[in-house]
């Protein structure tokens, strides 16, 4: 896939606005009514950008003494950041910062999650804290090991955590925490539910994904990756799993007995460069791609067509997030570059 810069600057020049922002962008996410996008850095800041006034200027937050290590959108309004000076704060859409937990002066919040239904998750070190809408601590679940990754199914019904060997999965509301482990050995990372809740799938340190099928246990591998996944996204119904880690975008099969012993489809690749990020669209069968040189592309899975949508040149795009009607996506660099472009139907 080649694209020139001029034609790649396209939509987010003439539909979009960006920023140097100065810090490495952890994260990205849009409010659930999709009237805020927030930039996590790695400064401690956030940044709150209006997409429907994208000329605006982006507000500064100051959300964490040190860095921002884990950001998601909040369970009801606005979001939700956990950062390396052991806090758990939620950030209202007008940058009010309000802490829901403290755990730890010397305690990492690596990774955060919420769900519409008021759950919230935060974990740090083997610990992983839920909490409800209200900040209300409702329970500690512990893993064997450090907690690498978290995810709520589609229900909010199951919270499952990745760790060394394996991954753990809890129903919230059980009165014992008696988590079912889902067991292979080495290093998982990020993790991810798919939509109908049939299947667990972990990123790995060897450069592959592990899944189980969770109504017999059946195991999953997905090698074949030249470098790491740190992004798993699941199609709206489930039917394809979008990864990174490789010089294309790789899906994975998901409908007609899974992916055991199929090959993935691969979208805009071919010119060496590692794609970075991926974020599948909301409703439709379209993913979101950044790679490792900048470059952010929409790629349509069932015509494998490309649309750009920024051009290479700011660094490896770290983080990539719609909002709920699909409309706006917005993406963010290692070097601080971040973007909202407007998609809508004009």
């Amino acid at each position: 896939m080649t694209t020139d810069s001029t034609a790649a600057d396209f939509l987010l020049d003439a539909r979009g606005a960006s920023r140097q922002l100065g810090a490495w962008v952890v994260g990205t996410a849009f409010t659930r009514d999709g009237t805020a996008c927030a930039f996590a850095l790695g400064d401690g800041t956030l940044r709150i950008a209006r997409p429907h006034e994208l000329r605006d200027e982006w507000a500064s937050v100051p959300a964490h003494d040190g860095a921002v290590l884990s950001f998601c959108v909040d369970a009801r309004d606005g979001f939700l950041s956990g950062g390396d000076d052991g806090r758990l704060v939620q950030v209202s859409p007008d940058g009010a910062v309000t802490e829901v937990a403290k755990l730890g002066a010397m305690k990492w919040v690596e990774h955060v999650a919420a769900h519409e239904s008021g759950l919230r998750a935060a974990a740090v070190g083997k610990q992983l804290h839920l909490f409800d809408g209200k900040g209300k601590k409702l329970k500690t679940l512990t893993t064997p090991s450090a907690v690498a990754g978290i995810a709520f199914d589609a229900k909010g019904k199951r919270v499952a955590a990745s760790h060394y060997n394996g991954a753990s999965l809890w129903f919230v509301a059980a009165k014992e925490d008696k988590a079912r482990l889902l067991e292979w050995k080495g290093s998982h990372t990020t993790i991810a539910i798919s939509p109908d809740g049939t299947h667990v799938v972990t990123a790995m340190q060897e450069n592959a994904l592990h899944g189980w099928r969770l109504s017999d246990s059946q195991h999953m591998r997905m090698s074949g990756y030249p470098s790491k996944t740190k992004f798993l996204s699941f199609t709206a119904r489930g039917k394809w799993l979008a990864t990174s880690g490789a010089d294309s975008i790789v899906i994975w099969p998901f409908f007609g007995g899974g992916p055991m012993g199929k090959a993935p489809t691969e979208l805009a690749g071919g010119d060496g460069v590692l794609c970075s990020a991926v974020a599948c669209h909301p409703q439709h069968e379209i993913v979101a791609a950044g790679f490792a040189d900048g470059l952010v592309l929409l790629a349509e899975i069932a015509s494998g067509r490309v649309v750009p949508v920024a051009a290479p040149g700011h660094g490896p795009v770290s983080a990539l997030a719609w909002n709920a009607s699909g409309s706006h996506l917005a993406f963010g660099t290692e070097t601080g570059f971040a973007g909202i472009v407007d998609l809508s139907k004009r």
